[in-house]
């Protein structure tokens, strides 16, 4: 599961000359005003996108070229769920692309950690839009990834609901994941062990 990133010199429109190095056990908050490029980084450093300069590797394999998601999994902004699919079925999708098996028991529980299993067993497009995004951060969560990158992962959670969220990231967080968040919620930046301002010149 341990791996390490670098973002070396990574410029992508707004982004310019973005360097992050960081690895293991570690949770890195990427703060700053919308249009900085928080979201934009989050997408070179998932591989959805290739810089225009610079790296982003992963273990020195470029992110762009990883599609397995017991590698690299993703909260999107776009949740990219299958709204006509249950919230379980939602779940084992990247376990089945990854030619892996999970039990029943392992998605239940942790649909209900995050307070979704209520979804368990119906179309995730009838949760609301706080719901859709825990049982995205639950997908992401399932195979215990080596990088997890989250988009706003907590923009539509109460309280109650941003706790659950955290609690469940720094759960993989114990067990070696590196986590990146694009965030400005002080909840989350509170655990925080690096935080890479963007918009700012750097």
């Amino acid at each position: 599961m341990n791996a390490s990133l670098n973002v070396s010199a990574v410029s992508h429109g707004v982004l310019k000359d973005v360097n992050l190095s960081a690895g293991p056990h570690a949770l890195v908050a990427l703060t700053g005003h919308s249009g900085s490029g928080k979201s934009t980084l989050c997408h070179l450093i998932a591989g959805f996108e290739r810089p225009e300069q610079g790296a982003v590797t992963l273990d020195g394999t470029p992110t762009d070229e990883i599609t397995d998601w017991s590698r690299i999994a993703v909260v999107p902004q776009r949740l990219a769920l299958l709204p006509e699919l249950t919230a379980a079925e939602n779940l084992v999708m990247p376990v089945l692309a990854a030619g892996r098996t999970v039990s029943p028991d392992t998605v239940a529980t942790l649909l209900e950690r995050l307070g979704v299993d209520v979804l368990a067993s119906r179309p995730v497009g009838q949760g609301s839009v706080g719901e859709q995004q825990r049982v995205a951060v639950a997908r992401a969560l399932l195979l215990g990834p080596s990088l997890m990158v989250l988009d706003e992962p907590t923009a539509h959670q109460d309280d109650d609901n941003t706790q659950r969220v955290i609690e469940a990231v720094l759960s993989v967080l114990a067990q070696g994941t590196l986590v990146i968040i694009s965030t400005h919620d002080p909840r989350v930046l509170a655990h925080a062990t690096q935080t890479l301002p963007l918009g700012t010149g750097l």
